[in-house]
């Protein structure tokens, strides 16, 4: 379940630092009852920008696959590339 925390609550800089790396998920901060920011440890940050690096090459891959329509063997182009690079 989301924290979801009032602006006040960031002058205990300590307590929302030790509650971002212990729920490993990002703090939803209000401000006069509405969203105003989110605050998470650097590790969470890190995990959730790999995921969506992962999302983007995978969203470009389909979109290739779409536009292109050519598909190759796995087992076939691992075995170029290390006849390639490992001789």
């Amino acid at each position: 379940m989301p924290q979801i925390r009032p602006i006040t609550d960031l002058r205990n800089t300590t307590e929302i630092s030790n509650l971002c790396h212990a729920k490993k998920e990002p703090i939803f901060i209000t401000k006069n009852g509405y969203g105003d920011m989110v605050v998470m440890s650097m590790d969470t940050y890190d995990e959730l920008l790999e995921l969506a690096m992962s999302d983007a090459a995978i969203a470009e891959a389909e979109a290739e696959l779409a536009r292109d329509g050519v598909t190759y063997d796995a087992r076939e182009q691992l075995a170029a590339l290390r006849r390639k690079h490992f001789g």
